[in-house]
């Protein structure tokens, strides 16, 4: 490939050395290194280095860690080491919202000031930030180099009021979560003189994160009966609680005995599709082309979401043992969790327990001595919705733009390097611990006949006990608002926020309403991603409806056009709606909002543009927009 690099400043020895630490020393001129005699008149290794483009993302990760942003001289130094065109690696680098491809300070604050944030003091913070910090995106000096801050889509902290995400770039680079932020926590966190806040910490965990804390769960299917009763740092700590039985019994039933239990579960994808299972893993284990892949989602994006986090935070071997148990289902040998790179904590217990899986002889080469050749990495995201879709993530996996594929093929037939390929969530694959730990009918007869088992409920905003809360489905609306306290203060409920920003508005009538595919589905609702964002009458809707419209815009991929102008149109028509400047009216407005909606749902390549305008039409449906 001839590359025309463009950089006047070619990449520093920092840059090199950071770029090196993920894909080793250059092996000739051709990739960034001193020439040989013998390549005077040829190249060498060029399809090796292609073949190692997968590695894209992971080298920018690395690179910004050390530097603090990607220079145009390190993005040609990249394209050099894995002989792709310059515009490929900034394509990449500038699609992904927490990768910076301008100057910036080494410590960079994101602020949340999305809904579930925005409902408890978000836009407090922000003004505090900029009286200590100075104005969004301006540089404060700090420790002989600089601060910045800016404001955040969702970072998965929402049972915790206003978060912050602190990416400190250096020698030794941190990334921390601080939920609920303020800035002098936030400064006290930059300087080092903060005191531990783990959120994992055993002063507050079961409280925040289990309905019943001061009782273990008696339910027969529970995903949280480890979350606080367990070491999530201990490999002995989950096995003394039963970890590994249930790889034991997936091994004594089979491949296809434990795609049977899962068949007979009918247990459906948890991350908002609601797929089922057992027809993904049938239609990879069945493919005669190799290998299988199989790809745990937890890039858990929704904004007012965070269960996935909360399972890898507190039970990351249990995860573990599911994507080995999925590889093992699926014919696989190679398994991959992409995790949200908002998710610090989360992600440094994951590969710790991956480690000590493979130490122990749970991942390698005969898992559990059953001949079984099975190993899990760890990929880290770098910000964006997108990739919460099956297809963007597997292209984001390959070192690319996370943009969605034309469907068919699936996945199943041609995923993650062209080949079949399985991809579920964590709450997903922490459910068929529980279904092969019952068995598959057993886990069925729990729940509804359409929507079996459990769960996961994120309660936030204006509830009296946000948190994590677990219920069979079928559970009311009303009883999983009750069971956290009730509306907070005792105010009366203004509206509900079902399945996040993807999801749609309901009002107090729909309390009743069971809370299973099938019941929402026929009120014209969502479970979505389990998002049950509850808003008193004090809350102002409309600004939440704007932060909405503010958020498709921002992460639509660009690819199709429906979604790349739809989501735009949504957001001008919005504000032009809020301020009172209506274009040809306001049926007028409402009637090109509808017009929008319907083309970006039948025309949109993926589910971001389906459902982009669900929640501000029901907003509009519901009355929530005043006197429209």
């Amino acid at each position: 490939m001839d590359l025309r690099l463009t950089a006047t400043v070619p990449a520093t020895e920092e840059e090199r050395a950071a770029i090196a630490s993920v894909l080793g020393p250059p092996e000739s001129g051709w990739q960034g290194g001193p020439r040989r005699s013998e390549e005077a008149h040829a190249a060498f290794g060029g399809q090796a280095a292609r073949a190692r483009h997968h590695l894209l993302i992971t080298v920018l990760h690395a690179l910004q860690e050390r530097v603090g942003w990607i220079s145009p001289g390190a993005l040609d130094h990249i394209a050099e080491r894995l002989d792709i065109a310059p515009a490929v690696s900034f394509g990449v680098a500038s699609f992904y919202a927490l990768f910076r491809t301008e100057p910036s300070p080494g410590a960079v604050v994101h602020v949340c000031d999305d809904v579930a944030c925005a409902v408890n003091g978000a836009e407090q913070l922000c003004a505090a930030m900029t009286r200590r910090f100075g104005g969004e995106g301006t540089e404060t000096a700090f420790n002989g180099a600089g601060v910045t801050w800016q404001r955040s889509p969702c970072l998965g902290q929402c049972d915790r009021g206003s978060a912050a995400l602190i990416q400190h770039a250096g020698a030794d680079p941190a990334r921390r979560g601080l939920a609920p932020a303020t800035p002098e926590l936030i400064w006290s966190a930059l300087t080092g003189q903060a005191e531990d806040q783990d959120p994992s910490s055993r002063t507050d965990r079961a409280l925040r994160l289990v309905p019943q804390p001061d009782s273990p769960h008696t339910d027969p299917v529970s995903l949280l009966r480890r979350a606080g009763q367990v070491d999530p740092a201990s490999l002995g700590s989950y096995r003394a609680a039963g970890g590994y039985q249930m790889l034991r019994r997936a091994f004594e039933l089979g491949p296809q005995g434990v795609v049977r239990e899962v068949r007979e579960a009918k247990l459906m994808g948890r991350g908002g599709a609601a797929f089922p299972t057992a027809i993904k893993w049938e239609g990879v284990a069945g493919n005669p082309v190799r290998p299988h892949y199989v790809v745990c989602n937890a890039d858990e994006s929704e904004p007012g979401t965070f269960k996935d986090r909360v399972l890898m935070e507190e039970d990351p071997y249990a995860l573990i043992e599911a994507v080995t148990i999925m590889g093992y289902a699926c014919s696989a040998a190679q398994g991959y969790i992409y995790i949200r790179g908002e998710y610090p904590l989360a992600e440094t217990r994951l590969r710790h327990a991956i480690d000590q899986a493979r130490v122990h002889g749970f991942l390698g080469p005969d898992v559990m001595g059953e001949g079984l050749a099975f190993d899990i990495e760890v990929r880290r995201g770098a910000g964006a919705y997108i990739a919460g879709e099956e297809t963007a993530l597997i292209n984001s996996l390959e070192g690319k733009r996370a943009e969605p594929r034309n469907k068919p093929p699936f996945p199943a037939q041609s995923g993650l390097f062209g080949k079949p390929t399985a991809v579920n969530n964590v709450e997903t694959l922490l459910s068929v611990l529980e279904l092969l730990r019952v068995g598959g009918a057993a886990f069925a007869s729990v729940g509804t006949e359409a929507s079996t088992g459990t769960r996961l409920f994120c309660l936030s905003g204006c509830v009296q006990s946000p948190g994590l809360y677990e219920y069979e489905f079928g559970v009311t609306l009303r009883d999983v608002i009750d069971r956290a306290g009730g509306v907070r203060h005792g105010r009366p409920l203004q509206a509900v926020l079902l399945g996040g920003a993807a999801g749609v508005f309901v009002g107090p009538s729909a309390l009743d309403m069971p809370l299973t595919f099938e019941g929402v589905r026929a009120a014209g609702a969502t479970l979505g991603s389990g998002v049950v964002l509850v808003l008193d009458d004090t809350v102002d809707v409309l600004p939440l409806l704007r932060r909405i419209t503010r958020f498709f815009r921002d992460e639509s991929c660009g690819q199709c056009v429906p979604c790349r102008v739809g989501t735009v149109r949504q957001e001008e028509l919005v504000a032009r709606l809020l301020s009172g400047d209506p274009l040809g009216g306001v049926a007028a407005e409402l009637a090109l909002l509808d017009e929008i909606g319907m083309v970006t749902r039948d025309a949109s390549i993926c589910g971001l543009g389906q459902t982009a305008l669900s929640a501000v039409q029901s907003a509009v449906k519901l009355g929530l927009i005043g006197s429209l």
